[in-house]
């Protein structure tokens, strides 16, 4: 029995480690991009500053670790095996959960999954332990930490809340010391500015965060506790000195100790505050395994009291597990790459958005739109004039590359996020850090005007997003814990067995997933986008998309003709698919500056040709989607089909344009299709006529005979988009690598 619980607590540790390499990963983007986003100092420098912060901040995160011992249930109200069959459960489910959001795309919390898997398990464990025993299903909650776990899951929400609001109110206030051009004001109140923030770091990290410290000495922390005051005061005038006479004498940049210190401190509260998230439950089952080994008892006759006894983790568990995040920081590409979400959300550069609009965005834009513009009337002009001058934007010079924030919101981001956190893991509350660095940032970037009309739908629909995502979470991972406890409990150790084999088979398909995905970012970051490689694309991709386009419209009539609401579900989801694949090509134009060569006149005139390509296989791609939901929303509607002589001139339409551009090799004969566009525009007018003149007599209603003319529209616009298309194309091929070496000739 003793081998069985050793192997599921090695399992432990193997999960721990993966979610510390994925945790980390995922989350190494709090406590970067700022610095990075600021280019303060360089990307070694920042990342040796968050280096020393994660190793730290692991060592005081030793009080957190009580949320996963007694933080959720009663411990006393469990035996040894139903607490370790909550901890394996736990685990399990946050790997399946893990895997299946990535595998979604859609954005999770480890401290909402962690907190609210704890949560479901407990309560399946309970229900069974409940029902197993006679007693009542009402007393479930008795096993429950209802108070502490209210008061958990109330500070993770509400903190989503005040991050925002602080982030807003605080930036706004440091625009109106210093605005954008912040050089001005900076010699007078920098070193103010500094110290404050420096002082508020050392207060809410240190000293608040003492008591979570697994090194800390009693008489060490009563003396901080005794004289907290004083050093807040003597921190603050000293730093402000210090720093002031540095920007006298010296011309020295205090925003760059405040962000780089601002970049310690998030990744020092980070690993205070998340590290519960990844070892949290491993070392609670560890730690119950312990007092087993200790007791002598049977393991389901021992109730698990000892974990309500506070004890200080092992510094040794607490320093391996900063080391793998450190591990991570460093040599995980998912980690550099993630950074580029959070610098596109709070950048000021709209031309890409992470986050499509919502109806509720629309409708919160337009009310503080509304709101905003009677505020305006009623502040003074003088003020407004003021107000304005203090956030007019600073015009970039020649060659200058514009920043996504200044020094002022880097340094707010970091030092108020840092202080949020802190509080909260002095206070043995976890929070999501995603959640509020993500909130902070936006709060700032909102009071700094980066949501203008062109963006703030986009944003208001991404915090919406991040609000949502929590409750999905949260729903999302209590179920899930509680059937997993409730399979094991049922099946026992063998399905135990089988589900660790699922968890290890999730992680390497998770694993191999990321190096796909590795490998095609790798292939699109190293394209030359001249003209060679632009005919090269098109050339392939054209006749693919023409292939893909004339088949789904020969499916659409087909299934729609077969009256198979179903069938055109798919076809319109697979319409949806290709428009957005056609939408991702297109925007690749946009990035091709990037290319890492001088374009010379005859590849700007190829990317240029690429673009008006894609635009008008976009445009073909929107009229199949918008053809392909007319239909479903027909059939659907239970409308009649199209019946008769009609029916049938659709149906040897589509056939036609399938048989003309033919399938050679997975691509489509676009010179086939312009050979005959002739014809085919003349047979489609030939079918418009009879439909106007016999379509009455044949059962064709007037929303019959406007979706029919649909059908029609498509093939014609089909006809002429690529019409277009094909004479880019002639004209691309005629520019061969041939004549370009002669022109390069000529003109020397």
């Amino acid at each position: 029995m003793e081998y069985y619980y050793i192997a599921m607590l090695v399992f432990l540790a193997g999960l721990a480690c993966f979610d510390l390499f994925v945790g980390v990963s995922n989350d190494a983007v709090n406590f970067l991009n700022s610095a990075m986003g600021s280019r303060i100092a360089s990307f070694r420098t920042t990342m040796w500053v968050a280096t020393f912060g994660v190793l730290l901040g692991a060592t005081f995160s030793s009080g957190m670790m009580e949320v996963a011992r007694s933080g959720i249930f009663h411990p006393q109200m469990f035996n040894f095996t139903e607490v370790m069959i909550i901890f394996f459960a736990v685990m399990i489910a946050d790997i399946v959960l893990l895997d299946t959001f990535n595998s979604l795309g859609l954005p999770t919390s480890t401290t909402v999954s962690i907190v609210f898997e704890l949560l479901g398990s407990a309560i399946a464990a309970a229900a069974i332990k409940l029902y197993w025993e006679g007693g009542s299903l009402q007393m479930v909650f008795d096993y429950i930490n209802t108070s502490e776990s209210l008061t958990i899951i109330s500070a993770i929400l509400i903190s989503v809340v005040v991050a925002f609001i602080s982030g807003a109110v605080v930036q706004y206030i440091m625009r109106l010391i210093f605005s954008f051009y912040f050089e001005r004001a900076y010699p007078y109140v920098g070193g103010v500015f500094g110290g404050l923030s420096i002082t508020a770091i050392a207060y809410f990290l240190v000293m608040k965060g003492a008591r979570g410290a697994s090194f800390m000495q009693p008489e060490w922390i009563e003396w901080i506790e005794a004289n907290t005051q004083m050093l807040v005061i003597a921190l603050f005038v000293g730093f402000s000195i210090l720093f002031q006479l540095l920007i006298l004498v010296c011309k020295f940049n205090v925003f760059k100790i405040v962000i780089l210190a601002g970049t310690f401190s998030l990744a020092f509260a980070f690993a205070g505050n998340d590290l519960v998230n990844f070892v949290g439950v491993p070392l609670a089952a560890y730690d119950s395994f312990k007092i087993w080994m200790a007791s002598g008892a049977q393991p389901d006759d021992l109730i698990m009291s000892g974990l309500l006894v506070s004890t200080k983790t092992d510094t040794f568990f607490l320093l391996a597990s900063g080391i793998v995040m450190v591990f991570t920081l460093w040599f995980s590409k998912k980690a550099h790459r993630v950074l580029q979400t959070a610098l596109n959300l709070s950048s000021q550069q709209s031309d890409h958005e992470q986050f499509g609009s919502s109806i509720p965005g629309r409708v919160i834009v337009r009310a503080s739109m509304g709101l905003g513009s009677i505020v305006n009337q009623l502040i003074p002009g003088a003020v407004k004039k003021t107000l304005d001058s203090r956030f007019k934007h600073r015009r970039l010079k020649r060659g200058e590359v514009p920043l996504p924030f200044d020094y002022v919101r880097a340094s707010v981001n970091l030092v108020l996020s840092a202080a949020l956190i802190s509080s909260a893991t002095s206070l043995q509350l976890p929070l999501s850090t995603t959640y509020v660095t993500f909130m902070v940032a936006m709060g700032s970037s909102f009071a700094d005007g980066a949501w203008d009309r062109e963006t703030a739908v986009y944003r208001i629909s991404g915090v919406l997003t991040v609000i949502s995502g929590w409750f999905v979470t949260a729903l999302t991972a209590s179920t899930l814990a509680a059937v997993v406890c409730s399979i094991i409990f049922l099946g026992g150790g063998f399905v135990a067995f089988l589900l660790a084999i699922l968890a290890f088979i999730l992680i390497i398909r998770s694993n191999m997933r990321f190096k796909q995905q590795e490998a095609n970012y790798k292939a699109e970051q190293a394209i030359r986008y001249d003209v060679n490689k632009i005919r090269e694309i098109l050339n392939q991709r054209v006749g693919e998309n023409l292939l893909t386009t004339v088949t789904l419209y020969n499916n659409i009539v087909e299934t729609f003709l077969n009256d198979d609401e179903s069938g055109l579900r798919k076809l319109k989801l697979q319409s949806n698919e290709n428009f957005d694949q056609l939408t991702h090509e297109r925007g690749i134009y946009y990035k091709m500056e990037n290319s890492g060569f001088v374009p010379t006149k005859e590849d700007n005139d190829a990317r240029y040709s690429y673009f008006r390509t894609f635009t008008n296989l976009r445009d073909v791609g929107r009229s199949l989607q918008a053809l392909a939901r007319l239909s479903k929303d027909h059939i659907a509607n239970r409308h009649r089909t199209f019946q008769g002589e009609l029916s049938q001139d659709l149906a040897d339409l589509s056939q036609l344009l399938l048989e003309i551009v033919g399938n050679h090799n997975g691509k489509a004969d676009v010179a086939a299709l312009h050979a005959n566009a002739q014809s085919l525009l003349a047979r489609i007018e030939t079918i418009q006529e009879k439909l106007l003149r016999n379509g009455p007599d044949k059962g064709f209603s007037a929303r019959g005979c406007e979706l029919f003319l649909s059908f029609l529209l498509f093939a014609r616009e089909l006809i002429n988009h690529y019409e277009i298309i094909a004479m880019l194309q002639q004209k691309l091929n005629a520019t061969t690598p041939e004549t370009q070496d002669s022109s390069k000739v000529q003109s020397a």
